[in-house]
């Protein structure tokens, strides 16, 4: 996988999130898609993005309490508001919370383009650290996964699936907890779908030199990664 930006999108309308997804992977950005507010701060807490974009009014969890939330963890990813509220309470409600900038519905997709460029040439951002897992290596800045040095080439999926676990330790995460993280409603995938995507990168793993189990099955709740004795 190359270098590209990752945007998480936290959006409930569906025709808002296909023209958004359609058009910035269009311009060579990864995007996430998180559809109710619950998954897209546990998303926002489990995987690394260099931009998010969240709307404010969510099911389960709203976008100006997931903002506020974020930035009392330290979480200091750029964050911009997408509001269909023309209203300057909900701007400075969202800046207060700790949001970059805002944009209002509806908006023309060059003009929010050239936002999250301004937003992601702001200086002062880290990078991402490497997440290690015995020998196992993932750069999340560059996308590269390796195993004592043997570059392994993963599916977006699987490297994602790969990043849940290293980002989790010991973590023990269900299948049903996999589908909710990494796949969204439009795929309508079932648990068969994470099985098989378990196998392809325990394969996948194995022919580098890891252990067949390096991602062992627990068996009745799911799966985390597993530690030499």
């Amino acid at each position: 996988m190359s270098q590209s930006m990752k945007l998480l999108l936290v959006e409930d309308d569906e025709r808002v999130t296909e023209a958004l997804v359609e058009y910035f992977t269009d311009q060579h950005y990864l995007i996430d898609v998180a559809h109710d507010g619950q998954i897209g701060l546990q998303m926002a807490e489990t995987f690394n993005y260099n931009l998010i974009l969240l709307d404010v009014m969510l099911p389960k969890l709203d976008g100006i309490s997931i903002c506020k939330h974020l930035r009392e963890k330290g979480y200091n990813t750029p964050i911009l508001i997408l509001t269909a509220k023309d209203t300057s309470t909900d701007k400075i409600l969202g800046l207060d919370a700790g949001a970059d900038d805002y944009v209002v519905k509806p908006f023309d997709l060059e003009v929010l383009s050239a936002r999250i460029r301004a937003l992601l040439r702001r200086g002062g951002q880290s990078l991402p650290p490497v997440l290690e897992w015995e020998n196992l290596r993932l750069n999340p800045s560059s996308l590269e996964v390796t195993y004592r040095g043997q570059l392994l080439s993963l599916t977006p999926k699987e490297y994602r699936l790969l990043e849940l676990f290293l980002r989790n330790g010991r973590r023990v995460f269900s299948r049903s907890a996999i589908l909710d993280l990494l796949w969204s409603w439009e795929e309508i995938p079932t648990e068969a779908t994470v099985k098989t995507h378990i196998k392809s990168l325990r394969s996948k793993l194995k022919a580098v030199g890891a252990p067949g189990d390096l991602i062992e099955t627990v068996y009745g709740l799911g799966y985390r990664l597993k530690k030499n004795p």
